[in-house]
């Protein structure tokens, strides 16, 4: 998972019209903003066990299992990478996140006597 380098670690403060200009309701970005880090946060877990299943041996026990160097330097690389949340605000905030609306009329309407 490549992350762009302009995307902050830390939090900071949103400016709301900013985040609701796109949609107009504020809400309804929060909920884009993160379903998109849900997404994020599956591709990176996914890959994060990818590479550590390199280093699982069907042996392993509790008291079997050794620190491995480089098995901590890739999960010290993932703890260090920007929180899913912060990479889909970004995201979002420069356009790069395609959402779509559900239209009213593809929800079925209670029947009327």
């Amino acid at each position: 998972m490549e992350t762009k380098k302009a995307t902050p670690n830390n939090t900071a403060t949103r400016n709301i019209p900013e985040l609701d200009a796109r949609t107009g309701n504020i809400y309804e970005s929060v909920v884009i903003i993160g379903k998109r880090a849900n997404q994020i946060a599956a591709d990176v877990k996914q890959e994060l066990n990818r590479k550590l299943s390199e280093f699982s041996t069907s042996t392993d026990s509790l008291e079997e299992t050794f620190e491995n160097r480089e098995q901590i330097e890739i999960s010290k690389y993932y703890e260090r990478m920007p929180k899913p949340t912060l990479v889909a605000t970004e995201e979002f905030l420069n356009g790069e996140v395609y959402y779509r609306q559900k239209d009213e009329r593809d929800e079925p309407r209670p029947e009327v006597e």
